[in-house]
């Protein structure tokens, strides 16, 4: 397997740390808001990614995280300089953080299982590694990474020669107040906070002792106390946005190499962005879109799963009504073929399709190409038990629950007007004949002419 690494910059083979099992992280969701469809891009990535080392028999832990505290709302230009998003949304609610958490978390996991991504080995959510936190500063501290000011804890990137060889933003390329607005007690413009101090004239829902004083955890912090807590040292790959790759990735090696001495990440895996007709998705354009206004306009989760296969992962995707009518025109398309094939359990499982369908996977996950391979089988010459059980195959990658499509047995009553219209097609009587198709469609089947005047009747998705 080949595969693009964002540190190197090239596509790579893909070595694990052991052989044959494979340790992954994905950023996942902050639980204050539902998910925008843009995030569900990159964790269909993640569920791609995870699905395909398993099918070229990997072992695969696989943890994603939950951001349920620290991460801050920008100001200016200062990623870390505004209010705790999910403290914000408790105000605007009318609702605790906690409550703000519970809602928004439970709301994502039905969503992730409704685009069918395999689950984790384990969802990890930042406050409950609030002590391995703490305990990651501690090292860092005595390491000699720190300093404080009078808003919190700092790592001091002066420090760590390599930082910036992920997302290219180092001190010798950035101006002061350019991409970060200035802050006077920062000894760089690059350091991030590892843990801020609650503010004197309030309370905040979500704080805690620290030997630094009461306060939270900065939100780069979370995601290398998990992977080291759940997954060691050192991890095969990480998956996230690329809009994570300039600051929040780049911390996080900066923070876990100086705690560790080690690589933190062999291979940095980036989905690109999604853009909504043609341009940024934004609230002010009216099209911010999330999972429920997708199926809202009568479009399945698992349709917009397709629509995410249709571009190469590292390329831009635009998202617009229309391609996702295409994508689910495409995927009731398949639907109505798997249920019309005769199953065989027994039947052989085509290698050569197979093998063209891994070749695809292998080189950097070349997902439109995966499609390409699949619509060939299915215009192919192979017996149909054969292309029915290969593609059911080739589903254990694509997830679009093609098993649950097969072997849909269809109504006497239906069947009889089928018989009856092949009749009246035999007589060249064409309008009763059209009159009792229409009558099979409005009962939800289609009828497909084959050239010999035989038939097929199919289930209408």
């Amino acid at each position: 397997m080949r595969i693009f690494n964002s540190l190197s910059k090239q596509i790579e083979e893909f070595k694990p740390i052991e052989p044959d099992f494979v340790k992954v992280y994905c950023c996942g969701p902050t639980v204050y808001k539902d998910q925008q469809i843009g995030n569900w891009r990159t964790f269909c990535l993640s569920d791609f990614l995870n699905r395909s080392l398993k099918l070229f028999g990997y072992k695969v832990d696989f943890i994603m995280n939950m951001t349920d505290v620290g991460h801050l709302f920008e100001t200016g230009a200062d990623p870390e300089g505004g209010e705790d998003k999910i403290e914000k949304q408790s105000t605007e609610e009318g609702r605790s953080a906690r409550e703000i958490v519970e809602m928004y978390t439970k709301s994502f996991l039905e969503e992730y299982k409704e685009m069918n991504f395999l689950e984790p080995k384990k969802f990890t959510k930042a406050t409950e590694y609030i002590d391995d936190q703490i305990n990651l500063i501690a090292t860092l501290e005595e390491r000699g990474f720190t300093y404080e000011t009078s808003d919190g804890v700092y790592f001091d990137t002066s420090k760590f020669e390599q930082y910036g060889e992920l997302s290219g933003l180092t001190m010798e390329n950035i101006k002061e107040g350019a991409r970060i607005d200035p802050n006077p007690e920062k000894r760089n413009p690059t350091d991030f906070a590892l843990w801020k101090f609650s503010p004197s004239d309030k309370k905040r829902q979500q704080e805690w002792q620290s030997p630094w004083g009461v306060g939270f955890p900065g939100w780069h912090l979370e995601c290398s106390s998990m992977i080291m807590k759940e997954l060691g040292n050192t991890i095969d790959i990480h998956v996230g946005g690329e809009d994570l790759k300039m600051i929040h990735h780049q911390n996080e090696i900066a923070q876990s190499e100086c705690a560790t001495g080690q690589k933190f990440v062999n291979y940095w895996v980036h989905g690109a962005f999604l853009t909504v007709d043609g341009g940024k998705m934004s609230k002010s354009l009216g099209n911010f879109y999330t999972l429920s206004d997708v199926k809202q306009r009568g479009f399945s989760p698992l349709d917009l799963r397709y629509l995410f296969m249709t571009s190469h992962y590292r390329g831009p995707l635009n998202f617009t009504w229309e391609a996702m009518q295409n994508a689910q025109n495409s995927l009731k398309r398949i639907y109505e073929l798997v249920s019309s094939y005769v199953y065989d359990p027994k039947a052989e499982i085509s290698d050569k399709f197979m093998k063209k369908f891994k070749e695809k996977l292998e080189e950097d996950l070349n997902i439109p190409e995966v499609l390409a391979v699949v619509w060939e089988l299915i215009k192919s010459s192979i017996p149909e038990e054969s292309k029915l059980n290969t593609i059911l195959k080739m589903d254990d990658f694509l997830g679009l629950k093609l098993q649950e499509h097969i072997g849909v047995e269809i109504p006497k009553n239906v069947l009889d007007l089928a018989k009856m219209r092949g009749e009246y097609r035999k007589n060249g009587i064409w309008d009763k004949a059209d009159v009792l198709r229409r009558q099979v469609n409005d009962l939800g089947y289609v009828i497909d002419d084959i050239p010999n005047g035989d038939f097929k009747v199919k289930k209408k998705f």
